[in-house]
């Protein structure tokens, strides 16, 4: 009897397939580990060596992201492409399509996700409930924009921004002048500040044939503007949380994304106790903050608390194979771990780890610096909040060892 493999399943594979993951952090190290349990193999490309992600990829390409024909080699050695953070140029996807290899999610994804003036005036015309902006590209358009959106608002700018960067509040027209200095030139976009409960997302995967699976909506709450605690399920409606997972849909469809996706979302009040606005907002609780296409830091909990992982899922997408079940089987809380638990020294693993139902995943950075993400801790248990207090105390055993 011939044993099965996944070529049987997609025969345009190698047996067993290659991916090539452009980013070697976190993301693609969790990404590599997922696909080495269906029996794939994993390459990585970055400027960097002995990676996250390298360190258990089968191979780690070092090379600069604008060297071409570093990037040409080696998306002639893999099976499929894909993306572990957004910013790399997008000359490796039309690199990849010369080379007649598949680009999951495609180039034209990663293009719009790259700059947040494309990516909102997409949502926008995709009729998508988004926060009221408006592009800024010099100190005169800010102060046209303040006069049209109002203060408080937010100016960010349009592209390589994350975790809080790349972003200031003006709470008062007077501040235009020093909020642009602060942008140094860069093209930018001003948001408008709304009023907003809470910061919710859902992670979810579409596959070649259109097949669309997505996780529960969970809640987010981020200390310094970097996510410190995810909470799954949120405790919303269910009214809600459908909404979020139609938007999440339509969006994915719209995009003809192959692959993971995470929508990140501001929760409304209830329209009759919403705070006053000086701004028009949809009818609807939830609007669009910004969008990931591939596996997120709100998707980590997926690894203990559903059927399938967020990064089985991309590996599952990309291959061109079916995608798992996205049910959840516990609620689940991820807390983060930030370089700040390295400050007096090792972190005491065995206290963490004295908490029986504490799972620890480490990513293998060589470096711990205020702000940099180092690992993750996620617990399941009957509720949420039991889920939450343990994780939140397994995590504090680290300090001050």
């Amino acid at each position: 009897m011939s044993t099965p493999n996944l070529q049987s399943l997609s025969p345009n594979l190698q047996s067993p397939p290659v991916i090539g993951v452009f980013g070697s952090g976190q993301l693609g190290r969790m990404l590599a580990l997922a696909a080495h349990r269906l029996g794939m193999r994993v390459h990585t490309f970055s400027p960097q060596r002995n990676t996250p992600a390298g360190q258990v990829a089968e191979q780690e390409f070092c090379a600069s992201y604008r060297d071409r024909e570093e990037v040409r080699a080696f998306v002639t050695d893999v099976d499929v492409v894909t993306f572990e953070f957004e910013n790399v140029p997008a000359h490796v996807a039309k690199i990849a399509g010369e080379e007649d290899v598949p680009v999951r999610p495609g180039g034209h994804v990663l293009h719009a996700a790259q700059n947040r003036l494309r990516e909102k005036n997409f949502l926008a015309q995709a009729g998508l409930p988004v926060t009221p902006f408006a592009p800024v590209h010099s100190q005169a358009d800010l102060e046209q924009a303040l006069a049209k959106l109002e203060a408080p608002a937010v100016l960010k700018t349009a592209a390589f921004g994350y975790d809080g960067k790349g972003q200031v509040k003006i709470d008062d027209p007077a501040q235009a002048a020093s909020a642009w200095e602060e942008m140094g030139g860069q093209a930018a976009i001003l948001e408008a500040f709304v009023p907003f409960e809470r910061e919710v997302s859902v992670v979810a995967a579409r596959s070649m044939d259109g097949a669309f699976a997505a996780f529960p909506l969970v809640e987010n709450r981020h200390a310094g503007h970097i996510l410190d605690v995810t909470i799954a399920p949120a405790q919303v409606s269910p009214d809600v949380a459908a909404e979020a997972q139609q938007l999440t849909q339509r969006l994915m469809e719209a995009l003809d994304v192959v692959g993971v996706l995470c929508v990140e979302f501001f929760l409304l009040p209830e329209p009759e106790v919403r705070l006053s606005t000086k701004v028009e907002l949809p009818p609807g609780r939830l609007l669009i903050n910004e969008m990931a296409p591939r596996p997120h830091n709100s998707g980590h909990w997926t690894i203990e608390g559903a059927v399938t992982s967020q990064f089985e899922q991309q590996a599952r997408a990309v291959c061109g194979l079916p995608l798992g079940s996205a049910q959840q089987v516990r609620p689940t809380v991820m807390v983060n771990l930030l370089g700040e638990l390295w400050a007096k020294g090792e972190p005491d693993w065995a206290a963490l780890l004295a908490f029986s139902t504490a799972k620890l995943h480490l990513y293998g950075k060589s470096a711990a610096r205020p702000g940099r993400k180092m690992g993750h801790v996620t617990v399941t248990a009957e509720t949420a909040q039991e889920a939450w207090g343990i994780a939140l105390a397994a995590r504090k055993s680290l300090v001050g060892r």
